[in-house]
């Protein structure tokens, strides 16, 4: 298989790359480097079935060349700013919803007909059933970021009826691991060692949150794409379990042998868009066969220390 990854040098992207590669799959990682990392992909550059290609999803011209010759997109790249997506809504409209058009038009140019999609949970909204099932209730949107994810979704979908494509839409839960850079795990850590004294959170520390690890999350993923055959797939990805913020942190302080004073901004949200409570109902990926194997408090162990290992991303992202 020759894959083409968009978001390449990314945090799930990377990764991505790296287990392609180590199944001996020739392997395209496009990515514009705006928050991608070209350090991520120092071992991939080692081998010579892998190509990286620098530029922008928004560029249709250069999208479509590059695609040329791959027979399988996985389709990562996005804007995943949850928190400040009021601030810039056209961000979540031009680099999610845009840019996947220009996906599916450079596979329909290119005659590629199959299509991995990074979604996301948040697109239940504050959802009326938990677990949540793939077939819940259609849902108010609650952020611009998971509006923008749907509409790629309906796209999809629609390229997949009209033009005989296959797609595989997987819906996260906030994913955990190696390359981690952004979210809470990542927030918390680099103020706890700008003050081990003191952590100021968002809301009130009672959201109730699911996470995935990087390895588990790749792992379904390639699962579901072998014993789910039909030609639009939809499919959960999480974890059984869910913890609160307060419980999270928790593991946090408890790694680092910290003990710091707890300040919450109060509130059952920590922004526009954070729904208090996030659990997706996983039975349909499980009853194909996958489960994953690390728990919440071990992905997040993993990520600290990944993070603790490699400071260089705190300056790399600010």
């Amino acid at each position: 298989m020759k894959a083409f990854v968009t978001g390449g040098a990314g945090f799930i992207g990377s990764n991505l790359v790296d287990h392609l590669l180590s199944l001996n799959h020739e392997v395209v990682a496009y990515d514009n480097l705006s928050t991608g990392m070209s350090k991520f992909l120092e071992d991939a550059r080692q081998r010579p079935q892998f190509t990286f290609i620098q530029d922008d999803v928004l560029n249709t011209d250069a999208l479509t060349r590059a695609m040329k010759g791959s027979d399988f997109v996985f389709h990562l790249a996005a804007n995943a700013d949850v928190r400040f997506g009021t601030e810039h809504p056209e961000k979540d409209l031009q680099q999610n919803t845009i840019a996947t058009f220009n996906v599916l038009e450079a596979m329909r140019a290119n005659n590629i007909k199959k299509i991995v999609f990074s979604s996301t949970g948040s697109i239940y909204g504050e959802a009326p059933v938990i677990p949540t099932p793939e077939d819940c209730p259609f849902p108010i949107q609650t952020s611009l970021y998971g509006a923008s994810k749907l509409a790629c979704e309906g796209m999809i979908s629609a390229y997949c009826e009209g033009y005989g494509m296959q797609g595989w839409i997987f819906r996260f839960v906030s994913i955990l691991g190696e390359r981690y850079t952004h979210g809470h795990v990542f927030d918390f850590y680099k103020k706890l060692l700008d003050n081990p004294k003191e952590l100021f959170v968002l809301g009130n520390g009672k959201q109730k949150k699911s996470y995935l690890y990087i390895k588990d999350c790749l792992q379904a993923i390639l699962f579901a794409i072998e014993h789910s055959q039909k030609p639009f797939n939809i499919l959960n990805l999480g974890t059984d379990e869910y913890v609160e913020v307060d419980d999270s942190i928790g593991f946090i302080i408890k790694h680092l042998a910290v003990q710091p004073q707890l300040k919450y901004a109060g509130g059952e949200r920590g922004w526009i868009g954070d729904n208090p409570f996030i659990f997706l109902d996983c039975t349909k990926i499980r009853k194909l066969g996958s489960t994953p194997e690390f728990t919440i408090e071990q992905g997040v162990i993993k990520t600290l220390e990944w993070l603790q290992k490699n400071q260089w991303v705190f300056e790399r992202r600010s």
